[in-house]
């Protein structure tokens, strides 16, 4: 009978523990309440490629026409690399008067076209040779590449099961330090946090001079994209 009152305090003392943002339990006898956290490191699983396409002509037309052509000479890239420009998303597009405002009074001296274009890419050995091309046919001035993680879930359950070891081996310790053996599982909670954002890599105009040298993300690895679990459980104790 000391060894359940034991085991009760424990328990107890363990809840109060975890904080105000943990779920409030309560402490059955011969039962033990324990939390855990557990992580899971996974590698990206699709590249975010995003670049602007941008325009300025002395008149609207002008720049709404080789903004065209500029967007012309990105499906034409996408359809050599085997990818329909359907899979390209226009996230921004705009058309502005450019002023000149060193006088008092502004002056209209120019129109721009802006449009912003991201791309998303399962397949990595692609993403060097569009960047490459999107350099050389003088469409862009900005790139980046950001690496993240879409099919998320898999990586949840690896975290939770983690989280889940280590919470039973707590409480196997806890049931041995009592004299006890550990039963089944009778209550369980689980949060997940997902640090998935994706980690950008801006990369200038590539030069025809610089591409025999090696490209500055060369031979690197993405960085990988952790998932941590915390699970709450009661075990009941034989």
């Amino acid at each position: 009978m000391k060894a359940a009152v034991s085991l009760l305090v424990i328990s107890l003392f363990v809840a109060v523990a975890l904080g105000q943002d943990r779920p409030t339990v309560t402490a059955q006898p011969n039962t033990v309440f324990v939390g855990a956290d557990g992580k899971f490191e996974a590698n990206p699983d699709t590249a975010l490629v995003q670049f602007d396409i941008s325009a300025q002509e002395d008149n609207s037309r002008a720049a709404y026409d080789r903004a065209s052509k500029q967007a012309e000479q990105v499906r034409q890239i996408l359809r050599s690399n085997g990818i329909e420009p359907t899979a390209a998303q226009l996230g921004y597009f705009s058309i502005e008067p450019v002023y000149d405002y060193k006088q008092a009074k502004r002056k209209l001296v120019a129109y721009r076209v802006d449009a912003k274009v991201s791309l998303k890419l399962k397949d990595f050995t692609k993403i060097a040779p569009i960047v490459q091309q999107l350099s050389d046919g003088d469409i862009t001035d900005q790139q980046s590449i950001a690496y993240t993680l879409d099919d998320i879930d898999a990586a949840k359950t690896k975290a939770v099961e983690d989280a889940y070891r280590r919470a039973r081996a707590s409480a196997e310790a806890v049931a041995r330090a009592g004299g006890r053996t550990l039963g089944e599982l009778s209550y369980a909670s689980v949060d997940t946090i997902e640090n998935v954002r994706p980690m950008p890599m801006p990369m200038a105009r590539m030069s025809a001079m610089a591409q025999a040298a090696p490209a500055p993300t060369e031979e690197f690895s993405p960085q990988t994209t952790s998932v941590t679990a915390h699970v709450n459980a009661t075990f009941t104790l034989k």
